[in-house]
């Protein structure tokens, strides 16, 4: 077992996104703690993979992004789920902390 302390993970870059891998030896999923900074785009992008994936918002409010400029609002304890090959992304409107967790691992 292991326990991840999240608050432990609560840095911002300025302008920027800032990245956690909190799961990444597993051969079943992988989570990472993305933090961006307000104003800061996580671009939209695919995998040409099968499997899914979660992103969970932590704290902050922004948009889920995905294909033809698709935007859906985003704020504490929302969730999307989706296929791996289908387009996602985040852009921050407040400072913005998500966990995103990918099966299997990419």
């Amino acid at each position: 077992m292991k326990v991840v302390k999240l608050d432990e993970t609560a840095e911002f870059t300025p302008g920027a996104m800032k990245r956690f891998l909190l799961v990444d030896n597993s051969e079943y999923f992988k989570i990472i703690n993305f933090n961006l900074d307000s104003g800061v785009t996580f671009p939209v992008h695919s995998h040409d993979l099968d499997g899914e994936l979660s992103i969970q918002v932590l704290e902050g409010e922004g948009y889920f992004l995905g294909e033809e400029e698709a935007k859906i609002p985003a704020r504490e304890g929302d969730i999307l789920i989706s296929e791996i090959r289908e387009p996602h992304g985040v852009k921050a409107v407040t400072k913005m902390r998500i966990i995103v967790t990918i099966a299997p691992p990419i």
